[in-house]
């Protein structure tokens, strides 16, 4: 018994609150809370070093991944999924270089502004998008036209994907930028969550590519991490401690998602957005 005791990492009570609070977090944003991952990232960077925080963080991630791959295992878009990896991939070895050269301080600060900017980018674009599409109000209406609807009474219908010559140049930024942003701080969610967000997908397609999307990624980046030497045997002990927590958070999340209306989660993905953000220019 005293044996087993001497495995676990010595840690103080504060650090070990955070990390368990990390973990719900990490399964809840598996399975509802696309880009609230960036949180966790944040509470782990407060109860470890930045570069040992960030293996600890990805095998939790991986083991969410799995929740969420049998959860949404129908559900995602994989053309979407397909086109993005080549950029991904190039992000990913961009991000080892910088990871391995430049400080913790400074990759936070740079991927915090780094996601503002895609956020002001992406509300721009989709309002502007809103207002080109309603041109002039018509001054009547025929009766049972549902795009003439009003407010009180349209049903919603989700807005078709963007589609035109730039949208292969902003998928293969998001996917640099993602790629870059996951493999430095395991923060590539936002990112990808405001590409999602900008692609219109529904609420459970979301969620799908999404899920699918980070199981290949967090996969693709184990042996970069590893290379690094930043997975050690305390890493190893104190993850597999904090495994039940993750699962409890994605079936809390897989039951929550599956009641959000599309304007809910949407609003969600930007306060979420949002807040990552500004944590990893504050913490």
């Amino acid at each position: 018994m005293s044996d087993l005791a001497a495995l676990i990492p010595t840690l103080g009570t504060a650090t070990w609150v955070l990390v368990m609070i990390g973990a719900l977090v990490v399964g809840l944003s598996k399975t509802a809370m696309p880009g609230g991952g960036t949180i966790a990232v944040g509470v782990f960077a407060l109860a470890l070093p930045a570069k040992e925080s960030t293996a600890a963080l990805l095998l939790l991630l991986m083991v969410g991944d799995a929740t969420a791959l049998w959860v949404y295992r129908r559900e995602p878009d994989v053309r979407t999924l397909v086109r993005l990896i080549p950029s991904v991939l190039l992000g990913i070895v961009l991000g080892t270089v910088f990871f391995a050269t430049v400080g913790g301080d400074t990759v936070r600060t740079t991927i915090g502004v780094i996601l503002l900017v895609l956020i002001a980018v992406t509300v721009w674009r989709r309002r502007a998008a809103r207002v080109k599409k309603a041109g002039p109000v018509p001054s009547a209406t025929p009766a049972g036209d549902p795009s003439g609807a009003s407010p009180a009474t349209a049903t919603p219908v989700p807005a078709p994907a963007p589609s035109g010559p730039g949208v292969a140049i902003s998928r293969a930024g998001y996917g640099v930028l993602g790629g870059f942003t996951t493999m430095v701080a395991n923060a590539g969610g936002p990112v990808m969550s405001m590409y999602f967000y900008a692609m219109r997908m529904p609420v459970l397609t979301f969620l799908g590519t999404s899920a699918w999307f980070f199981a290949i990624v967090n996969v693709i980046k184990l042996p970069f991490s590893a290379g690094l030497g930043l997975i050690t045997r305390d890493t190893l002990v104190m993850d597999l401690m904090l495994v039940p927590l993750v699962l409890i958070g994605a079936y809390c999340g897989a039951k929550i998602a599956r009641r959000i209306p599309q304007g809910v989660f949407e609003k969600l993905i930007l306060v979420l957005t949002v807040v990552s953000a500004l944590a990893l220019l504050v913490l």
